[in-house]
């Protein structure tokens, strides 16, 4: 996974990812300054290798020389052989209290230069950087609402000759925490924007940070990430002027998971995006996940697949079908391991019992077909040591809830707090009692990743546990376990220097 630790804290946030000539750029804010746009490059979307950074804020006096926040690239409307990176700037003198929207360009995706700067009020009809958004629709004056002006997060959609920009603004009306919206212009010729009314307003959240718009089977997702439960939501639409609706779980991306942009490659649909594994202010241990798959299944609805990439990475496999392969932890009376066709049954009528292998894994994919019979629970573990200290992955396949957990002994405290049980994650799925369903999990470094069917649930940092024995448990339970293949993965790199 990537990061951008160093001696003192930086890390990596809001990013925006081009795929051009079989490389992957990535963009990417490094807070907490928010003094460059820093510049990777990786050609498979996992390893990534610093590059000279595209940009920095602006000199004294600029509009620019507070902050940088989020950018977008993609090919410069005048000139179809160059590029053009939207971004967000804030000014000293004002605080860093008004956003705007300004513009570079390249040749080569590596050297930007700015697009000069004519004025710092709104233009309608006319060229100019940077752009601030208009009073009509949004506010547009510190002396309101939010006490500062957001025109910030850009994201440049083209469909059918048109180009709209994108933007996380507020409406001018309405409750003060419900105003988020995603606000629109349209780039009537190059460099020139009209604003019209937002393009959606949720009427629901203090901002609507990060907005993207795609287009996938003839409909059209709007993707923005929320601050009120650090997730990234989506809408739908049949057209790309709306009405944007949303599904019950309109969640793409689960809590910690923050600033999805997507990106096309030879195969399709990638989502990027950061994950913090400190939610409270999301400036501290950030990392860039792998990458996802982007897709729409039979109900309509977007769903998430684990990249194929890291079957580039499995180096052996190993299958554990057979009674042989598991050991019993606790040594409940009550459990047994049977043998069956291409698996096990592993019981445990009261109580509860952990089902382990004999060998120990750090990085790995695990995959199996996972039947319960009766009404009690299951569910895996993953790098137990052996004081039965790892992960704990709950599946409730009643309810549809899949849960992370980092449960074992603390290495400090006493009492009543001599053990550490932190919920880690949590996703939901429609359940199917009785069915049997296929399980993927991925342990890669720091990076966990579950899928139940082909969607993946889970997907977050964490750093407790690093290896140990990998297995299944059951309580009060029956479960069928069905090819169960192991394999592991070559040691992940950070970060190519």
């Amino acid at each position: 996974m990537y990061s951008s630790h160093g001696f003192i804290r930086s890390d990596i946030g809001d990013v925006d990812v081009l795929y051009h000539d079989g490389v992957f750029h990535l963009f990417h804010l490094v807070l907490p300054n928010h003094d460059i746009i820093a510049h990777a490059v990786s050609t498979d979307g996992m390893t990534w290798r610093r590059v000279n950074n595209a940009m920095f804020v602006g000199d004294p006096g600029a509009w620019d020389d507070d902050m940088l926040w989020t950018m977008h690239v993609t090919r410069d409307p005048a000139d179809n052989n160059a590029w053009r990176m939207l971004y967000t700037g804030l000014q000293r003198r004002e605080g860093g209290r008004v956003q705007r929207i300004g513009a570079a360009r390249s040749n080569d995706l590596m050297t930007w230069t700015r697009v000069a700067c004519e004025t710092h009020e709104p233009r309608k009809l006319q060229p100019g950087y940077p752009l601030a958004v208009p009073g009509p629709w949004y506010e547009s004056r510190t002396d309101e609402g939010r006490q500062w002006v957001s025109c910030r997060d850009p994201f440049l959609f083209e469909h059918e000759g048109q180009r709209r920009l994108l933007f996380s603004a507020r409406r001018k009306h309405g409750p003060l925490v419900r105003r988020g919206c995603v606000g629109q212009a349209v780039e009537v010729a190059p460099d020139v924007f009209e604003f019209g009314p937002p393009l959606h307003a949720p009427g629901l959240y203090d901002d609507v940070e990060v907005p993207g718009l795609y287009e996938l089977d003839g409909r059209f997702f709007l993707l923005g990430s929320i601050r009120e439960d650090v997730k990234v939501h989506y809408w739908y639409a049949n057209t790309p002027d709306g009405p944007f609706e949303n599904y019950a779980d309109n969640v793409l991306l689960p809590k910690g998971n923050y600033a999805a942009r997507c990106c096309r490659d030879d195969n399709g649909w990638l989502v990027f995006n950061f994950f913090s594994m400190t939610q409270a202010d999301g400036t501290r241990k950030n990392f860039l996940p792998p990458p996802k798959r982007l897709a729409v299944n039979r109900r309509g609805r977007l769903q998430l697949k684990s990249h194929e990439a890291f079957t580039d990475r499995v180096t052996t496999t190993e299958r554990a079908n057979d009674t042989s392969r598991y050991r019993t932890v606790f040594d409940n009376p009550r459990a047994r391991v049977e043998a069956h066709e291409d698996g096990v049954t592993l019981a445990c009528t009261s109580g509860y019992e952990l089902f382990v292998t004999q060998q120990r894994h750090a990085d790995f994919r695990l995959r199996c077909r996972l039947q319960l019979n009766g009404s009690g629970k299951c569910g895996l573990v993953l790098r137990l040591d052996e004081n039965a200290n790892g992960y704990y992955l709950s599946l409730d396949l009643f309810k549809g809830v899949a849960q992370l957990r980092a449960w074992g002994n603390s290495a400090t405290a006493l009492g009543e707090e001599a053990f550490n049980y932190r919920q880690l994650q949590a996703g939901y799925f429609i359940p199917t009692p009785g069915e049997p369903a296929e399980l993927e999990v991925i342990a890669y470094g720091q990076y966990l990743e579950c899928s139940l069917d082909g969607h993946v649930l889970l997907t977050l940092v964490d750093e407790h546990y690093t290896q140990g024995s990998v297995g299944f448990y059951a309580e009060s339970a029956s479960l069928r376990v069905q090819n169960v293949i192991i394999q592991e993965l070559d040691e992940p790199e950070s970060e190519l220097f």
